[in-house]
């Protein structure tokens, strides 16, 4: 009989804390409807308190959600438990995340307070917590490098106060597997049963999921995890290597977990579109070269075999196995059929506008790449109010020519004319939109990639750019590179006003 190991999502409130990963209320529920499809057990959607833009994401989550549960990280505040209760309270499921610390490095330096004072204050917590539901669970922050017998004595009686579960978390992936067994071991006999016991690990020394196995197997049945293991500093334990392990090694984890592995993939993808940073090539799961053979060895036992060198099938995560799909003959029916295999579900009205676009670009390409469809699926997730609009843009160049642009963009609907000029047609385009654009935005990085096969290949265009320490990130696909650049760049422009209006009005943590 194999136990249930629930997943606890915390992607948008952990991960997006991280530098980079910031997002906006639309683009969370959007996130989140993902995760619903994953089917995870919870997913914490922010800290209610910490600002306007965390609180209506909660709220908007909890309204969308009709299957998870939906958590609001609090401390153990009676302001930080009521703000989150507010959110909360249009959630199906509803669960109040409240937590304080109980290393003595940090009751002694961040809280200054003495054991007796954080212990009363985490059951007062806990228990006000109750006045709004059951269903509440605790964490202790820095738990690995807390004395064991304060922490057990903590677990306890916050479990009498009421809390349901107790995290253990590895706040600054400290520990290490076999010292963590150790601890959930003790914790497990200390508290017999009352309570779920939850792990939070950090992969600051690269254990974060080895340690959450660990404790798995002393007796945790709840891991906090993210999407490609974004979060502070190194991140978290990477939610698609826990459950692709406990699938894979059933031999060594008698464990089940409820998460539907078919739209892994999407869910990652969906994520790197919304953030616009991508996984590491050879990130395990989901990156690019997961389930890539290049030596020739391993392609010729990959042919005769696929288990010779594949320890997971491509498609038990949702990775497509065929490419080519779609063309220009396609119909509607062809193409939601190919979204909702690559895991993205629309409604009739979001079909007609990305067939629309689909069938605009299947004109320009002889073939349709799963890559193409992500790509349009990536514009939408990207739709906003838009500043800064391009009309046209047009350039010249050659080895014996400086290369020009010519532009014609509007600004706040009002239009202007801009010539540029540059090393290259896109440093010419980027010449000529800088013009019409504040003098402190600055082009941080830029990056372009052939996103499919083939010598009419999209090229997909990346910028990231910077004003007064907002970041913002743009990107956008054309089989036209230079125009796919001049359309990040804007794309990006229009993303940094929505970053710096939500930031004016404290309603976005940037």
């Amino acid at each position: 009989m194999q136990e249930k190991v629930y997943i606890f999502d915390t992607t948008l409130r952990d991960g997006e804390q991280a530098p980079g990963f910031s997002m906006n209320v639309d683009e969370k529920v959007k996130l989140a409807l993902h995760l619903q499809r994953l089917n995870v057990d919870c997913i914490e959607a922010g800290f209610a308190i910490t600002s306007e833009g965390d609180f209506e994401a909660i709220t908007e989550v909890s309204k969308a959600l009709k299957g998870p549960e939906v958590a609001s990280l609090a401390r153990v505040r009676e302001k930080d438990i009521d703000r989150a209760w507010a959110a909360l309270k249009y959630a199906k499921k509803p669960r109040i995340h409240v937590f304080i610390a109980t290393s003595d490095i940090h009751m002694k330096h961040k809280l200054e307070m003495e054991e007796d004072e954080v212990l009363e204050a985490a059951v007062k917590g806990v228990e006000y917590a109750c006045k709004y539901t059951n269903n509440v669970e605790f964490s202790a922050e820095d738990a690995t490098r807390t004395r064991p017998e304060f922490l057990a004595k903590v677990c306890k009686s916050v479990i009498k106060a009421g809390a349901k579960a107790v995290n253990i978390p590895d706040t600054v992936g400290y520990t290490t597997p076999e010292e963590f067994s150790k601890l959930i071991t003790y914790l497990k006999d200390e508290i017999k049963n009352k309570a779920i016991i939850s792990v939070h690990c950090h992969n600051d020394l690269g254990l974060g999921v080895a340690n959450s196995l660990a404790a798995v197997k002393a007796g945790a049945r709840q891991v906090e995890c993210t999407i490609n293991g974004i979060g502070e500093r190194a991140g978290n334990a990477s939610m698609e290597e826990l459950v692709m392990i406990i699938n894979t090694r059933k031999d060594l984890f008698n464990f089940k977990t409820d998460i539907n592995t078919k739209h892994i993939y999407p869910t990652s993808r969906a994520l790197s579109l919304i953030t616009g940073v991508q996984v590491q090539p050879n990130k395990a799961i989901v990156g690019k070269n997961a389930f890539a053979h290049e030596a020739g060895i391993h392609q010729d036992g990959v042919m005769k075999e696929k288990s010779t060198y594949e320890i997971m099938k491509p498609e038990d995560i949702g990775l497509p196995s065929n490419e080519l799909i779609l063309g220009k003959h396609s119909g509607r029916h062809a193409l939601r059929n190919k979204l909702e295999a690559l895991g993205y579900q629309y409604s009739d009205e979001e079909i007609d506008k990305l067939f629309k676009k689909f069938k605009a670009l299947a004109d320009k390409k002889k073939e349709i790449y799963d890559e193409d469809l992500e790509m349009l699926v990536a514009a939408e997730l990207f739709t906003m109010e838009e500043k800064y609009k391009l009309l046209s843009a047009n350039f010249s160049g050659g080895t014996d020519v400086l290369p020009s642009a010519t532009i014609e963009i509007e600004v706040d609907g009002k239009g202007f004319k801009e010539e540029g000029s540059g090393d290259g047609p896109v440093d010419a385009i980027y010449d000529a939109i800088r013009k019409v654009v504040p003098d402190k935005v600055r082009i941080d990085r830029f990056s372009i990639s052939a996103i499919t096969g083939g010598s009419d290949a999209q090229g997909e265009v990346t910028v990231f750019i910077e004003e007064d320490g907002i970041g913002s990130v743009g990107r956008a696909a054309k089989t036209d590179i230079v125009i796919a650049s001049a359309e990040a760049l804007v794309n990006a422009l229009n993303r940094l006003v929505l970053k710096k209006k939500m930031k004016e009005k404290k309603e976005y943590g940037v």
